[in-house]
């Protein structure tokens, strides 16, 4: 199911670690749609991963304490605050794109004066709508992504359509480290592939979806040949099917 984020590891290597008790409730809830789960059933299902039952119901009530999820009458949902989490990371899986005509979306940061809290928080912003910075305040992609920026961005930049001088595909092979995501995707189907207990399969898939997330989802014509990004969305959508039959609700 659907992972929480993490660091990333050093290129070309998976990012495998151990997930904790809260770690595996949020991946459950975040690869289901709606994203809840009678108590019995999340219990049952989460003890699969070698998570004994009394540390579930601890995980439960602390993540309940953090915000993390809610009650309902029969068990378990996300809170609102993790809805966009999974949300994002649905388009991780299933990124909306268009055919590509050669322009590029260009946000200019022109907002002055803030602190290095809000400056880290708006480049995060910008790098989850995959964009990449070419230079200091300067964020472009293909414009191939059938998603309009956050209004709100208008406060702080210009946005625009441009269509850079240099050759496109050399401009994409310097924003993003193509050759360095490739190798790291085909290191997790490797894996993934001959991952057999649940435990380690959960934590194989957790770290396909935080790679899927890196995914700058670019028009085929700039990627490197026999790029692997379907292939890893396939394997991890079939995982979710698998996992969502187990308690026959929806985990698309």
């Amino acid at each position: 199911m659907s992972p929480p984020l993490d660091d990333p590891a050093p290129p070309g290597e998976p990012a495998l670690r151990p997930l904790s008790a809260r770690s595996v409730v949020l991946s459950l809830l975040l690869g289901t749609h709606p994203p809840e789960l009678p108590v019995r059933d999340l219990v049952g299902l989460v003890e699969r991963f070698d998570v004994g039952g009394s540390t579930v119901r601890a995980a439960l009530s602390r993540m309940v304490n953090a915000g993390d999820l809610r009650r309902t009458g029969t068990g378990y949902r996300l809170s609102e605050r993790l809805l966009e989490r999974q949300r994002r990371q649905d388009e991780a899986v299933r990124p909306h794109t268009r055919a590509w005509d050669g322009d590029w979306e260009m946000v200019v940061i022109t907002a002055s004066g803030r602190g290095p809290a809000e400056r880290a928080g708006l480049r995060a912003r910008l790098a989850a709508l995959r964009l990449a910075e070419l230079r200091e305040g300067v964020w472009l992609r293909p414009a191939n992504l059938s998603r309009p920026l956050p209004g709100d961005l208008d406060a702080v930049a210009e946005r625009c359509a441009a269509r850079p001088a240099r050759p496109a595909g050399e401009l994409a092979a310097e924003l993003w480290p193509l050759d360095a995501w490739a190798a790291t995707a085909r290191a997790l189907l490797a894996h993934v592939e001959g991952a057999r207990r649940p435990a380690e399969r959960l934590t194989a898939y957790a770290a396909v979806v935080r790679h899927l997330l890196a995914d700058p989802v670019l028009p085929p014509r700039l990627l490197p040949p026999h790029w692997p990004g379907a292939d890893l969305r396939d394997a991890y959508t079939a995982y979710q099917r698998e996992q969502a039959g187990r308690l026959g609700v929806d985990g698309a």
